[in-house]
């Protein structure tokens, strides 16, 4: 049933070039998601007002051409140097020509009508914290349902809570050489609700908190330091 492994990556796209064909509404949203982190064209013979706006505020490059009567050799052309291809047109025959000419030139694919070997997953983005939900392709809805459930969880703090996390962290690396003490105080952090709650006021507020549970650890270590030395 599950016949193909994939491993979750996080990609930096930002010098990748993306070569979306389609300019519907599939390519639309394809082209809106990726055109926030990677070089994208668009190749269609129509384009969504979406595709328009994103090409006239310089996001993405449109190719105005016939899809459906590209030679093989054209789509060879079009492919060259890149890194991911999307066939997104209404005509599933052309999208699995496309596919097959992608995947005999190494290059990934992300399809619409059939798994291609790159699924984009449903997001919550809380600031850094990234999370990705996929079904493989098996259900898009239970996909879906899972990332509205699990926002009720990774609220909108997550993201303080990583600014807070990575300030901490650079400071304890500057006082403390213990890794396992600075590994305690950051978890420490993490589980106290005091410093969720206080996010809700300032993130001062939640900051000032985590720093007095780092200067007592300090404390606490010295003075166990001290009592082995006299011991």
């Amino acid at each position: 049933m599950y016949d193909r492994q994939y491993i979750p990556l996080f990609l930096d796209l930002s010098s990748r070039k993306i070569m979306i064909f389609g300019g519907g509404n599939v390519g639309q949203r394809k082209a809106s998601l990726f055109s926030k982190f990677a070089q994208v064209t668009v190749i269609s013979e129509d384009f969504s007002e979406e595709i328009l706006a994103l090409h006239e505020s310089n996001k993405i490059d449109i190719v105005q051409i016939n899809v459906n009567e590209i030679p093989s050799d054209m789509i060879r052309s079009y492919l060259e140097g890149a890194f991911l291809v999307i066939p997104a047109t209404s005509n599933r025959e052309l999208n699995l020509k496309i596919h097959l000419i992608a995947s005999d030139m190494d290059i990934f694919v992300n399809s619409v009508d059939s798994k291609g070997n790159v699924i984009v997953p449903s997001v919550i983005k809380r600031g850094p914290v990234t999370v990705g939900i996929s079904t493989l392709g098996h259900s898009p809805a239970l996909s879906r349902y899972t990332r509205i459930k699990l926002e009720h969880t990774i609220t909108p703090n997550y993201a303080d809570m990583a600014h807070l996390q990575d300030e901490l962290r650079t400071n304890l690396k500057e006082r403390i050489d213990n890794q396992p003490l600075r590994k305690q105080i950051l978890w420490d952090v993490l589980e106290d609700d005091r410093i969720w709650d206080a996010f809700e006021e300032s993130y001062e507020k939640a900051y000032n908190i985590a720093y007095d549970i780092m200067l007592e650890h300090i404390g606490n270590h010295a003075d166990k330091d001290s009592k082995e030395q006299l011991d």
